[in-house]
């Protein structure tokens, strides 16, 4: 802060959080604790492109908007699809977190993708700082996951992490603060959804919206068989004689559905396992592999990812909020990650 030209440092000012700007939801970590958990919509006007809403409000209008009004999401499988309605996003989350009348700007980091091109984390970091941050860093997300996991990834050992998210899924084998192995692929979270929209549809003629297969997916999704099976009422429109309809679906049916991206998942998983290095793949048979992120909750998920790869997994203390945590922990321990992306005012 200057006074009469003089740089005076005032303690306890320094602002710093922590933003997972994921496809689904955006969290926010300050200070500790998660400050901010909201869906990624953006409701703007489809002419002028004035934003009208952003977040929870704007959730609300999914499928429910006049012609006049369109609700975007602006990530697409982790990156960004709209650059002006994504700064106009951020910036409204920071304001949400520190005011409008906020003295100092916060440090972010922010989380991406592995596979992400050099055009795309500028255009994050371009993002953060005309959404107002005074510097904006980068971390790979699986490293974010791992280190938001507990996992000390500065050891000379090798950890597994994968990471589902809404429009990607990360999995990376860490040591020594670097990604060793990693591989993305663009099914996650989102393709569930859109896997249940299109079995529903198919098996009985029913077109159901994003917010309800989701729900669909976190009541009675599984990606094994339970010991009794769970069935849910689902409403939509008949597609033979347009009306409103309900219908019964059952666990059984959601996990078929589902099953073939569950497997590429796995498949993947057990690509970064077979480029491993030795000394590291064998760190991960005696530590296992853990999971993270919204998509790792799908029912028993751990489970068969075991079964394919005769290894130990566990879910992450708090899947949903792991990568965010670690964005936040990495902003104090920059001088140890390697390959952070940095930008300053």
């Amino acid at each position: 802060m200057k006074f009469l030209g003089i740089n005076i440092k005032i303690p306890g000012l320094r602002k710093s959080i922590g933003i997972d700007l994921g496809t689904a939801n955006t969290l926010v970590y300050s200070k500790g604790r998660i400050v901010l958990n909201e869906p990624s919509v953006v409701a703007v006007e489809r002419e002028s492109r004035k934003v009208l809403a952003v977040g929870n409000e704007a959730k609300e209008m999914l499928g429910k908007t006049p012609d006049t009004i369109v609700a975007v999401k602006p990530l697409s499988e982790g990156v960004i699809a709209d650059y002006d309605i994504t700064e106009a996003m951020i910036k409204y989350f920071i304001k949400k977190v520190f005011g409008n009348f906020s003295i100092t700007m916060p440090e972010v980091m922010i989380c991406v993708p592995i596979d992400v091109t050099g055009v795309e984390k500028r255009a994050v970091l371009e993002a953060a700082l005309s959404a107002g941050a005074k510097k904006a860093y980068l971390i790979e997300e699986a490293r974010a996951a791992a280190l938001g996991s507990g996992i000390d990834i500065s050891a000379p050992e090798g950890n597994m992490i994968v990471d589902i998210g809404g429009g990607s899924t990360d999995v990376a084998v860490i040591s020594l603060g670097g990604t060793v192995v990693s591989k993305t692929i663009r099914t996650a979270g989102n393709n569930f959804d859109m896997d249940i929209i299109k079995y529903v549809k198919k098996a009985h003629n029913l077109l159901i919206g994003d917010r309800t297969a989701e729900e669909i997916k976190i009541k009675i999704g599984t990606a094994t068989p339970l010991e009794e099976e769970e069935i849910m009422v689902i409403k939509g429109r008949d597609l033979i004689t347009g009306l409103p309809k309900s219908i019964t679906v059952s666990s059984e049916e959601i996990r078929d559905s589902i099953m073939d991206s569950l497997m590429e998942i796995v498949t993947c998983v057990k690509d970064v396992l077979e480029k491993t290095p030795p000394e590291l793949a064998a760190d991960i048979v005696d530590k296992g592999i853990v999971m993270a992120g919204g998509g790792s909750l799908i029912r028993n998920f751990p489970d068969l990812l075991a079964k394919h790869t005769s290894l130990h997994v566990k879910l992450a203390e708090n899947p949903l909020e792991s990568v965010v945590r670690g964005a936040g922990m990495a902003l104090d321990q920059i001088s140890i990650l390697r390959k952070i992306d940095k930008a300053e005012r």
